[in-house]
């Protein structure tokens, strides 16, 4: 059955490849807060624990979100490890680094997925999606949030 949203397929298949990036980005960066809470040791090893704890739990539900986003809009989300790596502008380190640098990367992974949702943003609100800008708006806001947060930790 065709969808008739008031969103041409060629304008929901913009957004739809748009928000698969976010959702690699936004995968990568849980792969990355999941490792961190399973490897973070040193004096802060509690904090950082349970902090990237809380990050990882939420990025999964925002995986979700994101996922469920481009099937409203009619397309198949990514689900492999091999199209989150071509689709991600996040790059993958493999070292376990000490938990300062943790939160660095930490931070530049959130800001990774900042500018991607800031990316597609004109587009979503060009065609009208005002779902996508509003998810789109959820993410930016908490990204930023959380990025200024691990921020203050290095001060």
């Amino acid at each position: 059955m065709e969808i008739d949203i008031g969103i041409s397929k060629k304008d929901r298949k913009g957004v739809a490849d748009g928000l698969s990036r976010l959702l690699a980005d936004t995968y990568t960066l849980y792969l990355r807060m999941h490792n961190y809470h399973w490897n973070v040791t040193g004096p802060m090893f509690q904090p950082l624990h349970d902090m990237f704890e809380e990050q990882y739990k939420e990025l999964a539900e925002a995986v979700d979100e994101i996922a469920e986003r481009i099937r409203s809009l009619g397309f198949p989300a990514p689900g492999t490890y091999q199209q989150f790596g071509e689709l991600t502008s996040i790059k993958e380190k493999t070292d376990i680094p000490a938990a300062e640098e943790m939160i660095r990367r930490a931070v530049e992974g959130h800001e990774s997925v900042v500018r991607t949702a800031r990316e597609l943003f004109p587009a979503a609100e060009e065609v009208h999606d005002e779902a996508t800008a509003d998810l789109l708006t959820q993410r930016i806001q908490l990204h930023e949030k959380t990025a200024w947060m691990l921020r203050s930790m290095l001060a």
